[in-house]
C-alpha cells in the first residue's frame, strides 16, 4: 500500500518528498512530468510515497490511484491565493467517494511573504465540510535553504504520517 501525494503543480510536492526521505532540504524547481516514487524507511516502517504531477494533463490519473492507498497527502501553496479555489475543488472531488481515507493537508511555503496562515488555508479549502468520520490533519510547512536540515514542521509532518500509516496497516 502506498501514500499518495497530490496537489497543484508548483505546490512543492517533490521538495517535500525529498525532505521527508532524506531529512535534508533540496528545492526542486522542475515540475514532475508524470510520476515520482520514493521509499522512506523509519525505525517502525517502510513507506512508499507516490507523487503524481499536478498539471492539468495529469490530474485525470489522480482518482485511479486513490482506492489503492493508505493515506492521501495533499500539498497546497499557501502563497498562491489565486489557485486555492481550484485546489479546494480538486480536493473535495477526490475524497467525496471515500469517507474513511485519512488526509494530511500540507499548507506549504509558509515562509513566503503573503502566505496564508493555517486558519485561512483551513477556510479557503473548506476543510470543515469534509466530514467527521475521516482523520484529517492540516500542517503548515516550508522547505528552507538547500542542504539545511528539515524544519520542525516537516519533522512533525513526518512523525504524523508514520503514525497514520502504522494505524491503518
Amino acid at each position: 500500500k502506498q501514500i499518495l501525494v497530490l496537489g497543484l503543480d508548483g505546490a512543492g510536492k517533490t521538495s517535500i518528498l525529498h525532505s521527508l526521505a532524506t531529512n535534508h532540504v533540496k528545492r526542486s524547481v522542475a515540475p514532475t512530468e508524470g510520476f515520482n516514487a520514493i521509499c522512506v524507511n523509519t525505525e517502525d516502517s517502510q513507506m512508499e510515497f507516490l507523487e503524481i504531477g499536478g498539471s492539468e494533463s495529469l490530474r485525470s490519473y489522480w482518482k485511479m490511484y486513490l482506492p489503492k492507498v493508505l493515506l492521501l497527502i495533499y500539498v497546497v501553496d499557501s502563497a498562491d491565493h489565486a489557485r486555492l479555489p481550484v485546489a479546494k475543488q480538486l480536493l473535495h472531488q477526490l475524497i467525496q467517494n471515500n469517507s474513511t481515507l485519512p488526509v494530511v493537508v500540507l499548507a506549504n511555503k509558509q515562509d513566503l511573504e503573503g502566505a496564508y496562515c493555517i486558519t485561512d488555508i483551513h477556510d479557503a479549502l473548506a476543510l470543515s465540510d469534509i466530514g467527521d468520520e475521516r482523520k484529517m490533519f492540516l500542517i503548515g510547512t516550508h522547505v528552507a535553504e538547500d542542504g539545511s536540515e528539515i524544519s520542525s514542521s516537516m519533522k512533525d509532518a513526518k512523525e504524523l504520517i508514520v503514525q497514520l500509516v502504522l494505524e491503518t496497516q
